[in-house]
């Protein structure tokens, strides 16, 4: 039998497909030590540059002082943290929800909410270019009806409501697109929920922290807001911790501790990540420095890009991708740009649609014009190379 993997291994090693893994000897920034090389990161999601920040690591020591490391049990046990209460009751404010949830990863949550938001008398609608945990969480759930709208299509999106059979209905989307950088147009899809009487699940993973005033995120930064939206997002990306939250009305968020498969029987997230959580979402909350140097720094990779002839997704985003189109050239260029010092992530299919392989270029605040003038000066180097 184990031949059978090791058929399918070489296969998929032959499409140029794997994905090795990386030891990285170190905090985050914006170099990584990489067997024993240094190189200018453009590969992170740290979108803020707080993964290290000497504020954040202080609260999470005070939290390892209180609390020691694990939480020893689910959060309807004994794992249920003051810390963790602290961190709910602030996210909860800080948005203007009435309860939040927080989960041990954004994968996590999806699995456990989707599920109980979702059954067999339920129509969802799914952007096309969804994470894949929203994918799987609707998998799992099993609903009467899925449909698979077009990427950012609202008017197809409307067509499909407006001849929907079910009277349960879901729109799921991400906030800021993963792989493209670009913002789901949630002005038109939370008006739609509004209109046909459809629940909006949002996952804001890589709009929070980088998005709208006080890094609130996709929904504010549009200036949407409704009690038919469902906010999810994660502390992994701009936060620089670890963990997720969902939040919405105090009944349903009620609800769903009672009944996701995810918060009953995972152990919960370790109380000194949660305590440092807190002190870097005040950092993204207070800090609008962040944010603003984040965006002169993606103008300028932009007009870099532009200038060479490379193209590039317009994006308002941290996200910048440069679609190369097939997985050989994809990796070429990124080996070309190792062997320059500069590390950033090769995507290929599942995670992208096949002939769309491209150079995800994430920044950070942390880094600086020089870093961004570096890496324009080796994509020129390892696509003219290529040309």
């Amino acid at each position: 039998m184990m031949n059978v993997y090791a058929s399918r291994l070489q296969d998929w090693q032959r499409q140029g497909l794997e994905r090795p893994h990386h030891p990285v000897q170190g905090p985050q920034g914006p170099y990584l030590s990489v067997d024993n090389r240094t190189f200018l990161a453009f590969c992170s999601n740290d979108y803020l540059g707080l993964a290290n920040d000497p504020r954040v690591c202080a609260a999470a020591q005070r939290g390892l002082e209180q609390y020691g490391i694990g939480a020893g049990a689910s959060a309807l046990v004994c794992g249920y943290s003051a810390a963790q209460a602290e961190l709910e009751a602030w996210i909860a404010h800080w948005l203007g929800l009435e309860r939040v949830l927080v989960f041990s990863s954004g994968y996590l949550t999806h699995l456990g909410v989707i599920p109980v938001l979702v059954d067999g008398a339920t129509a969802v609608f799914s952007d096309a270019l969804n994470h894949a945990s929203l994918i799987d969480g609707v998998r799992l759930a099993r609903p009467a009806q899925l449909t698979i709208y077009p990427h950012g299509d609202w008017e197809f999106l409307e067509r499909s409501l407006r001849t929907c059979a079910f009277g349960q209905r879901w729109i799921l989307t991400d906030g800021v697109f993963s792989m493209d950088g670009d913002v789901a147009p949630l002005r038109e899809l939370v008006r739609l929920a509004e209109q046909y009487e459809a629940w909006v699940l949002v996952d804001d993973a890589h709009g929070l922290g980088v998005l709208g005033p006080e890094g609130k995120g996709s929904l504010a930064a549009l200036g949407v807001s409704s009690a038919r939206v469902l906010h999810m997002a994660t502390f992994g990306k701009a936060v620089g911790t670890a963990g997720a939250f969902v939040g919405g009305t105090a009944t349903l968020m009620d609800w769903l501790a009672q009944r996701a498969r995810t918060h009953m029987f995972s152990t919960a997230l370790p109380p000194l990540v949660q305590a440092a959580t807190q002190v870097a979402l005040e950092c993204v909350a207070s800090e609008e420095f962040r944010r603003t140097h984040l965006a002169q720094l993606g103008e300028r990779l932009q007009r870099g890009l532009q200038a060479l002839g490379l193209g590039g997704v317009p994006s308002c985003t941290a996200i910048h991708p440069l679609i190369l189109g097939e997985n050989p050239r994809v990796m070429a260029v990124s080996h070309r740009l190792r062997e320059e010092g500069l590390w950033v992530a090769a995507i290929r299919p599942p995670s992208v649609p096949e002939g769309t392989a491209r150079l995800r270029i994430s920044l950070s605040a942390a880094h600086s014009v020089a870093h961004i003038d570096r890496l324009l000066e080796g994509l020129e180097k390892a696509i003219g190379v290529e040309a």
